[in-house]
């Protein structure tokens, strides 16, 4: 998580500081007006940042992904980009439409402008006409593309708004960035383009424009997408869960276990991050998709798929990929977190390592059928199984983990599963003396 956290710092931090130094000094005395002239354009700059850079991820630049340890780390940035631009457009939102109804109240009083020195006529050349003349327009869309920006980003933050609609609406901030884009070229002080942070805005602004373009001609992962055919599908009542194969027509790259892949296979709703639940054979050129009813869109799968269908593959994303040089490993995977073990098990079976492995599967929903399987998994590719259902064996915590495994801490420990699961297990091994280099997470959430 710490490259989530460097990077959003970076980001602020480093903005912030370029603002300062094509700031500085400021006017003095510095009273409200003054401040609330500087502090506009400061909270409207670190927004307009924020966005960009939450735009640029949202085209998934593979590239990034080393540095960021993942798809699923890039979302996490994404969305925390996308909740302090939230926060800082409302603070820049309140101190420019905020101060003008707190005149109009009577609680501030307008300042004198005053009149610039000789005749009081100016000579500006064209593009400063041009600016000048465009601002009224500039700050009419800038304050309504925040009200639909506020309101389509809270709707992202609540997990029950209906998948589908969240598809939907999420790309018309696209639609809205490009707006703010304006707004910021036309507001943005004409002196701030031509020091360091105007070097990096407009290089930030481009990168965001090109990909709200992505975006909006459904250009996203495009060289990263195969056909495939859905050769079988079998659903476990009990677990609520669906399981898929998909036949891959020729130009998939492969694939690590413990990657996963966006599946579109409805058009009108759009790709879905799925983990890749088999090994990579080039020979039979298929993935196994494992789905567990979570929400609308998942619960909608099982009676819109057919045997037959066609779907877009695009991936492989991730790089929760088992690769380290520790002797001893330990998987966690609560619930349908286990999806991306079993991927690694059929590799080993045909490609052991000599790794000591202990399995842990912690659920909640108990189906014979599915469990076989796994214990099967796990003995072929010579794996230690520990099964934890709920209602027999209780939570699984640290400390049983630990008792089980007596040499846990020669062991890296791979987790993929609820989040609060896996807070209370990192903090209990933490505690006990596990690097925190060694705790490594699938934290992939489409929202």
């Amino acid at each position: 998580m710490k490259p989530i956290k460097i990077t959003l710092w970076i980001a602020l931090v480093g903005l912030t500081l370029l603002w300062l130094i094509a700031s500085l000094p400021f006017p003095s005395p510095l009273s409200y007006f003054a401040f609330r002239d500087q502090f506009v354009q400061y909270s409207g700059i670190i927004s307009i940042g924020m966005m960009s850079i939450a735009m640029l991820l949202a085209v998934r630049p593979v590239w990034i992904e080393s540095y960021l340890n993942g798809l699923d780390k890039m979302y996490r940035l994404h969305k925390w980009l996308g909740i302090s631009a939230l926060i800082f457009s409302v603070m820049h939102w309140w101190m420019a439409k905020g101060t003008k109804w707190m005149v109009g109240w009577g609680w501030l009083e307008r300042p004198t402008r005053r009149r610039p020195p000789g005749d009081g006529t100016q000579t500006q050349n064209t593009l400063e006409s041009f600016i000048n003349s465009q601002r009224g327009i500039a700050e009419f869309i800038g304050e309504w593309a925040f009200y639909i920006a506020a309101l389509l980003l809270v709707l992202a933050l609540i997990q029950r708004f209906p998948y589908r609609l969240f598809k939907q609406t999420h790309k018309w901030l696209a639609v809205i960035y490009l707006f703010l884009v304006y707004h910021a070229l036309i507001l943005v002080k004409a002196p701030y383009w031509g020091q360091p942070i105007g070097w990096v805005l407009i290089p930030l602004l481009a990168a965001g424009t090109v990909a709200a373009v992505l975006v909006l001609f459904k250009r996203v992962g495009v060289k990263r997408q195969v056909s495939g055919t859905l050769s079988s599908i079998h659903y476990y009542e009990d677990l609520k869960v669906l399981e898929t194969t998909i036949q891959l027509e020729k130009g998939w790259p492969g694939h690590q276990a413990g990657q996963f892949a966006f599946i579109n296979s409805h058009l009108d709703v759009g790709a879905h991050p799925y983990t890749i639940a088999s090994a990579w054979d080039e020979t039979q050129r298929s993935l196994t998709i494992i789905i567990k009813e979570l929400g609308d869109h998942t619960k909608s799968l099982l009676s819109r798929l057919k045997i037959g269908q066609t779907v877009i593959v695009e991936g492989p994303y991730g790089r929760f990929t088992f690769q380290d040089n520790k002797p001893r490993q330990i998987w966690i995977g609560g619930g349908i977190g286990i999806t991306p073990f079993i991927a690694q098990m059929k590799h080993l079976t045909n490609n052991p390592d000599g790794k000591v492995i202990d399995l842990f599967h912690a659920t909640k929903e108990v189906d014979e059928n599915a469990l076989a399987k796994l214990a099967a998994d796990a003995k072929a590719a010579n794996i230690n199984l520990h099964i934890f259902i709920e209602a027999r064996d209780g939570y699984l915590t640290g400390e049983k983990l630990r008792s089980m495994v007596p040499d846990w801490q020669t062991a890296s420990v791979w987790f993929c599963g609820p989040t609060a699961f896996a807070e209370k297990i990192n903090a209990d091994l933490s505690k006990e003396g596990l690097k925190a280099t060694d705790f490594h997470q699938e934290v992939f959430s489409f929202r």
